[in-house]
């Protein structure tokens, strides 16, 4: 199980195709990810706001301000992580969501999945052809 991919807020492709269609599930993608990248940001300036307030501290406030920005830069960094992430795989996988056919964009159903494999078999509601949306 890899914490990155695996994460309750965010659908597996044919979960959310199933659920929302792809366009929605697209939408939601991109959303999280730049919740992801807003909360980079709020940590990073968490962390510089800690550092600035350390060299005014007495000794014990020091330490406080030391563990508040380390905490706050590995927020930053697992957040920007995830941001990439999710932005990537969106995108990845939008690439991929042309009928190969008559070239319509978004307009499939699931047809079935294959877990293992990590791939979608989908097909177009105006042609009906059948391709396939791997998603490594």
């Amino acid at each position: 199980m890899n914490p990155l991919r695996d994460n309750p807020f965010n659908a597996r492709l044919p979960d959310g195709i199933a659920r929302l269609g792809f366009r929605k599930w697209y939408e939601r993608e991109l959303l999280s990810s730049h919740a992801h990248m807003l909360l980079a940001l709020l940590a990073l300036f968490a962390m510089l706001a800690a550092l600035e307030a350390f060299s005014e501290a007495q000794a014990t406030e020091k330490l406080v301000d030391v563990a508040l920005a380390f905490v706050a830069g590995i927020v930053t960094l697992w957040a920007l992580r995830r941001y990439l992430y999710l932005l990537m795989r969106a995108e990845f996988l939008a690439n991929q969501a042309n009928c190969p056919q008559c070239k319509a964009y978004a307009r499939f159903d699931l047809v079935s999945e294959d877990r293992p494999a990590r791939q979608s078999h989908v097909r177009c509601r105006r042609c009906a052809q059948d391709w396939t949306i791997t998603e490594e």
